[in-house]
C-alpha cells in the first residue's frame, strides 16, 4: 500500500492517511477483504507515531471503509461501503471539473467533450457503446 504524506500542506497526517486509503479503496487498488498493514507496520513505513495510524484506522472503521477482526488485523470492508461509491463519484467529479476547466481554456465546448467521451467509451468498452444515443 503506497501512501505519501506531506508535512507542508497543513492537512493532519491522520486525515492524509484516511483520504489516501479511501481513494485506494474507491479506485480498486485496495480490494474488498484485503488485509492492510498493522498499525505498527504502517507507522514504521510512514515514519509516524502509531497513534496517528490507529486514529486513521478507527475513523475509517467508523465510516465503514475498514473492518477490524480481533486477532487477525484490519481489512477493507467487504460489504461494499456506500462511502466507497461516494468517494468514486467524488474522484470522478474532481476529474470532470479539471477536464471542463482545461477545455474552457482551449475554447472547446461541452458538446464536443461529450462526443469525445462517447468515442473513447466505445473504444474502451465496445459492448456498452452500441446503445449510446447521439
Amino acid at each position: 500500500m503506497q501512501i505519501h504524506l506531506s508535512n507542508s500542506d497543513g492537512v493532519p497526517i491522520y486525515l492524509q492517511i484516511m483520504n489516501q486509503v479511501k481513494y485506494l479503496a474507491a479506485c480498486g487498488r485496495l480490494e474488498s477483504g484485503m488485509q492492510l498493514p498493522s498499525v505498527r507496520k504502517l507507522a514504521d513505513q510512514l515514519l509516524v507515531n502509531p497513534n496517528t495510524v490507529a486514529r486513521a484506522y478507527r475513523e475509517l472503521e467508523s465510516e465503514g471503509v475498514l473492518t477490524t477482526r480481533p486477532g487477525a488485523g484490519v481489512f477493507v470492508a467487504t460489504d461494499g461501503s456506500p462511502l466507497a461509491r461516494r468517494e468514486q463519484l467524488r474522484i470522478l467529479q474532481d476529474r470532470v471539473d479539471q477536464l471542463l476547466a482545461e477545455a474552457s481554456h482551449m475554447q472547446i465546448d461541452v458538446e464536443t467533450l461529450v462526443k469525445l467521451l462517447r468515442q473513447r467509451g466505445r473504444l474502451t468498452h465496445p459492448a456498452s457503446g452500441a446503445s449510446n444515443h447521439e
